[in-house]
């Protein structure tokens, strides 16, 4: 196991705390890392303001890490997806994100969301729970296991 700090690379999705170490074994997609083959759900969004904004249903906000190196994102109305992998440094990349641009409802959070997790460059889980967090303006996004 090494220390690294986890980065991400967020073009579309949506989702992120303050930069912390996290001990994990890094490697690539295909290997063994903390979130190889899971799947979450977002819990809230914290923006730079300190505003908190909660989805009316958390299954319409999530990502799968595929252990194909493939990663697949619904975002209310939409969905995206991506390659991913962790780096020999420790950090989280994706390549090109294909994506629908369906206008969600009035009441979605996808235009909060989107925007600025497309900044995010961190991870961490924490008591069962994936934190990401990094983008310019601050905020992080908090996201719970699918059971």
């Amino acid at each position: 196991m090494r220390t690294a700090i986890i980065q991400i690379t967020f073009s579309t999705l949506c989702i992120p705390i303050i930069t912390i170490s996290l001990a994990l074994a890094v490697q690539n997609s295909g290997g063994s890392n903390a979130i190889n083959g899971t799947t979450w759900q977002l819990v809230k969004y914290k923006d730079f303001d300190d505003r908190v904004f909660t989805p009316d249903d958390k299954s319409k906000y999530t990502i799968k890490f595929g252990k194909d190196g493939r990663v697949v994102a619904r975002v209310d109305c939409n969905r995206a997806s991506s390659s991913w992998k962790v780096t020999s440094k420790g950090e989280l990349q994706f390549g090109s994100w294909s994506r629908t641009s369906t206008k969600c409802a009035s009441g979605s959070l996808h235009d909060v969301i989107v925007d600025e997790g497309q900044n995010v460059r961190n991870f961490e889980i924490k008591d069962g729970h994936l934190f990401l967090w990094g983008m310019t303006k601050g905020g992080y996004y908090e996201l719970e296991p699918v059971k």
